[in-house]
């Protein structure tokens, strides 16, 4: 009876330790999400999906990028990218401006918009799945769909991070712990669908549908005060008083994104300039280095490291958000546009594998930080009336930029020295065009205004 029992005991220790580190982990990660009163206001929900959301995403890139990109000749790969952009970018570009408009009639329905957006590119991944075998124009629409419910998600994930805010935490933390939980998620998932990938063109997608199902269930364990829309109204992106023409002069004293001041609409143009480097590298620098290889590595290879130098940029951004959170948001983004800028000028000149790679580094780093204090500065500046459509507006914007330098990017000849004077142009226009506008913001609010925490 005794050996039974130590025998009983033997299992069950083994039990535990094979266990132990698959509930060690989830235990780990929710004390990370929940911690400082995230896990009481809901907002380690909003990290838990977010993660969810860019697992799926991520798995569903895998399998597009190798139908459309990798499976063919460079000549033919980018006339596919170019149809492929043509077919699903340009309607995007004409939807993205609805977005923002038709999520605002839906304040109390936020929780579900989330869950539609997760549904949907779950059913459209099954769609997904017999197009990359069969190799049939359903493609197009089906990734067109899983774009626009991506971005839908996206705004109503901005819409809803102020709803759920802890007390101990600041807007520019918050979005950075929910975008690191994102990156963290996408780096976890991007093996794991390299792998499926091996399996056959439509396993990442079949792993994309069981991870957005997911996702549409975790949607609905939101607090229900995200549905709420309680002393809301809609932001207006319309210039000020002076400028207002016909029937909008009316609408002069209803707070909207530039009517509360010019930092918010500066801050969002140097936010739209880093975008749309972001977008136009992402084509640009794919297909250089698929055609032009960095030495000693192969197409894959090449562009693996430099998507990793990216991501590293990305997180890196994110986290560096939180510990200058005592800055003004205006210098941050003036300073991260010159540091890209520097970049892309020395890499242009000094063009090189690693100088393209610390450039991509640079622009994922620019990116993240100058979104967080974009994230700051309406935080600060735009009225809570109107403050959740004012990021559901902004980030259709930042959208509409990345599209617009991805179709740069996919028309350029493949030179990288002209291909990142280029870049350097798209950052430097940017730059400039807020750099004083953003100065005299900081100026004069350094004494007026309350940094954001």
């Amino acid at each position: 009876m005794s050996g039974s029992g130590r025998f009983g005991g033997s299992v069950r220790a083994v039990g535990r330790a094979l266990h132990f580190p698959v509930t060690g982990a989830a235990r780990g990660i929710r004390k990370a999400t929940h911690a400082q009163g995230a896990g009481e206001s809901g907002l380690g929900k909003l990290i838990e999906l977010h993660a969810v959301n860019g697992a799926g995403d991520v798995m569903i890139t895998v399998a597009l990028a190798s139908t459309v990109f990798f499976s063919v000749p460079t000549d033919e790969a980018r006339g596919r990218v170019a149809l492929y952009l043509a077919i699903t970018m340009a309607p995007f570009t004409v939807l993205a401006p609805v977005i923002g408009p038709l999520l605002d009639k839906l304040p109390h329905g936020r929780r579900a918009a989330m869950a539609g957006a997760m549904l949907a590119r779950a059913m459209l991944a099954l769609v997904l799945s017999g197009a990359v075998v069969t190799g049939s124009l359903e493609l197009y629409p089906a990734a067109l769909g899983v774009l626009v419910a991506s971005k839908a998600y996206g705004v109503v994930r901005s819409a809803v991070v102020p709803r759920l805010l802890p007390p101990k935490l600041s807007l520019v933390k918050a979005n950075s712990r929910v975008t690191l939980g994102g990156l963290l998620a996408t780096g976890v998932a991007a093996p794991i669908g390299g792998a499926l990938h091996a399996l056959g063109a439509r396993w990442p997608l079949f792993g994309a549908f069981v991870i957005f199902i997911a996702g549409t269930f975790l949607s609905f364990s939101l607090p229900p005060k995200v549905d709420s829309a309680k002393g809301e109204d809609t932001a207006l992106l319309a210039a000020d008083e002076q400028h207002l023409h016909g029937p909008h002069r009316k609408a002069a004293k209803r707070p909207g994104l530039r009517t509360v001041g010019p930092a918010v609409t500066h801050a969002l143009g140097a936010n739209a300039a880093v975008r749309c480097l972001t977008g136009f590298l992402i084509f640009f620098l794919a297909f250089l280095l698929r055609e032009h290889p960095m030495t000693g590595q192969s197409a894959a290879a090449s562009l693996g490291l430099v998507a990793v130098a990216a991501g590293v940029g990305n997180a890196l951004g994110t986290a560096v958000g939180a510990w200058l959170r005592a800055k003004p948001p205006e210098i941050i983004i003036v300073s991260v546009l010159a540091v890209v800028l520097a970049a892309a000028v020395t890499a242009a000149i000094f063009f090189g594998a690693v100088l393209v790679a610390c450039l991509a580094a640079v622009a994922g780093f620019a990116q993240a930080l100058a979104k967080l204090a974009l994230d700051a500065l309406i935080q600060r500046d735009v009225p809570e009336l109107v403050r959740t459509s004012a990021f559901a507006r902004s980030e259709t914007l930042l959208q509409m930029a990345w599209v617009f330098g991805g179709a740069i990017g996919i028309v350029m000849p493949l030179n990288g020295t002209a291909g990142l004077c280029v870049a350097a142009a798209i950052v430097a226009a940017g730059w400039l065009a807020t750099l004083r506008g953003l100065l005299r913001s900081a100026r004069q609010g350094s004494a007026t205004r309350t940094r954001v925490a």
